[in-house]
Order: structure tokens, then sequence, then C-alpha cells
């Protein structure tokens, strides 16, 4: 690992340009992204839901959970962000790679009911044929409640500074 720490910001919408050692956190749209710690320069996206990654902001430093696995770049890199470090954790083999990959999308199509499709072969997309195109590209209720909670609390948060 070249990038020991993460600096945060926050942003509407994430860079073209990946800063290396910067997690950019949009809030809007519910996810973090940053340039890959081992420094092949890779753009990494954390997408925060129910089902993916959890942020947690103590008003100093983000943790993100679970740890970071690069497994389909060159790179293969696994590390934990927490309060900002980055903790490098050891490699996984190609059969918990899948292991972990099948146990995410049996979380998905748990927590979304029947509106994923899991397949061993390749990650699905939601879809639902009784559910209009338009509706399906919406974000759920869940997943708009979700967001609006971090967003307050954020917010709670940057005020009581």
């Amino acid at each position: 690992m070249r990038i020991k720490t993460l600096e945060h910001r926050f942003v509407r919408s994430i860079p073209r340009e990946l800063e290396p050692g910067i997690l950019y956190v949009s809030v809007e749209y519910g996810t973090a992204v940053h340039s890959c710690c081992c420094g092949c320069g890779e753009q990494v996206v954390t997408p925060f839901s129910p089902t993916d990654w959890k942020m947690t902001y103590d008003g100093e430093s983000i943790s993100l959970t679970p740890s970071v696995g690069n497994w389909y770049s060159g790179c293969r890199s696994h590390y934990i962000v927490r309060q900002g470090r980055v903790i490098e954790a050891e490699s996984w083999s190609q059969a918990q790679v899948e292991a972990e990959h099948r146990r995410d999308l049996a979380a998905k199509a748990s927590f979304y009911s029947d509106n994923v499709a899991v397949d061993d072969a390749q990650a699905s997309t939601p879809r639902n044929p009784a559910v209009p195109v338009a509706e399906r590209e919406r974000p759920s209720q869940r997943a708009r409640s979700f967001l609006s909670s971090v967003a307050a609390w954020l917010l709670g948060s940057a005020l009581k500074k």
C-alpha cells in the first residue's frame, strides 16, 4: 500500500480527475470515490446502501465498512478504511472472491425482494417487468430515506462546529 491515509472531501459530484489520498464523498449521490490506495490509479467506487458500503463520519474522519477489495483490477488490493487510515488487509483467493460475490448477490436479492435476478455468472440489474422502466430507475423509498438520514446527520454535524 502506498497511500496510508485518506482525507475526505464532501462534494456534490465526483471530479473527473481524482487526487490520490482523497476520498470524495457525495451524500447527494450516496457514494464515495477514491483512487486505489495501492497507487495503481484505478478509480474505486463505494456506493452507500444497505447491501453495499456504509460510511461512518465522526466529525473528523471517515470509515468505510466493509473492506475495499479490488478483485477485478490488476492490483487486486484489499484494504480497510478506518478513521481516515488505510489498513492493508490479506489477499483473497479466487474462491473467496466468488463466494463473496454470491453472498453479495443473495443479500441484494433478499433486501430488494424479487426485484433482483440473481445470476452466479455476473451481477444483474434490478428488474421487475410489472414496474415501468421510469419507476425502476428511481431510487426506492428506502434508499431515499437512507440518503435523507445521512444528509440530515451530516448537516447537523457541520452546524454544531
